[in-house]
């Protein structure tokens, strides 16, 4: 990755497409990883300087009165989840403007590694959680009648609530509109797994050809079945611990545990003893502990052995 570009991404100044590029290479290799906290380490030291008194006092002597508001946007670090949203430098003159200029909303791109996890905060103050593997588009400040946000992947919204701008995630099969409310949102692109628990107010689900509508309750979740949207009450509160750094499982198959292993952890497992994917498992797991201690402590339970191999893919092969 050449330096321009990193430069361009740490300041806030890289494209979408750059953007992705840069978090991509960041999620590829552990040394590049290290090498971009080391630009980005320089980078703040630079910006955080600050002025010496003696020139301080002669410009404010010299009547040249300047305020600097670095607005930097929050960075979260869960589980080695280590990534930067792009920096937003404003300068504010006390001297009147003829007309104030009104800055246009910027959009920004985040994409979470697999194996990690973040926690955010949008403009309008509403908090959301990011899985793994997920890319999630927003803008930097909130324009028109609405709160528009893209999601690709799972995310955990706390929504503020305004009534004269509803906020409306878009996935690939349907938007998730609401005013202000607690929900859990599950659509990777490309997967026809799309489910949306409400915890708490209310929310409505609408496809892309707007031929589907659907008003959840609270406590309820709504998910596709054979095509359908379909709603059942949320039985696994558990599950949402996920953004708290927990794996949990309730009388789940050991199949879809392991699909939730290679999601969590980027690793390939292969199964070859495929007797025991319908043996249920219930328990949590610590995401920092590692997906070779999940396998073990489910030895202590169900018969098989597991082989790892040194590839680029972290091939698991369950035997």
């Amino acid at each position: 990755m050449d330096k321009e570009t990193l430069h361009k991404y740490i300041i806030g100044d890289a494209s979408p497409n750059e953007k992705e590029a840069v978090a991509r290479w960041i999620d590829a290799d552990k040394e590049n990883m290290k090498e971009y906290l080391a630009l980005r380490k320089l980078y703040s030291i630079t910006i955080w300087q600050h002025e010496p008194a003696h020139v301080a006092s002669e410009r404010f002597s010299e009547g040249r009165k300047r305020r600097t508001l670095r607005t930097i946007g929050r960075e979260i670090l869960k589980i080695a989840a280590i990534f930067a949203i792009a920096f937003s430098i404003v300068s504010i003159y006390n001297q009147p403007e003829p007309e104030p200029v009104r800055q246009e909303a910027v959009m920004q791109t985040i994409y979470i590694p697999a194996g990690q996890r973040a926690e955010l905060t949008l403009s309008d103050s509403t908090k959301v959680w990011l899985n793994a593997k997920t890319t999630l588009t927003f803008p930097s400040h909130f324009e028109g009648n609405n709160r528009s946000v893209t999601l690709d992947g799972e995310g955990y919204f706390n929504v503020t609530h305004n009534k004269n701008k509803p906020f409306i995630v878009k996935t690939e099969q349907y938007d998730i509109k609401v005013l202000g409310t607690e929900f859990n949102v599950q659509a990777y692109k490309g997967n026809p797994v799309f489910e949306t628990a409400l915890l708490k107010g209310s929310v409505q689900i609408e496809s892309s050809n707007h031929q589907d509508n659907l008003l959840l309750e609270p406590n309820k979740k709504a998910y596709m079945e054979h095509g359908q949207l379909r709603t059942s009450p949320i039985t696994q509160y558990n599950y949402f611990l996920w953004k708290e750094g927990l794996i949990c499982f309730d009388d789940n198959t050991i199949g879809d545990l392991f699909k939730k292993l290679q999601l969590y952890f980027d690793v390939n497992i292969l199964i070859e003893n495929t007797r025991i994917l319908n043996q249920r498992y219930s328990g949590k797991f610590r995401t920092s502990d590692g997906v070779e201690h999940v396998l073990k402590t489910l030895q202590l339970r169900t018969k098989f052995k597991y082989e790892k191999k040194d590839d680029k893919e972290s091939t698991i092969i369950i035997k």
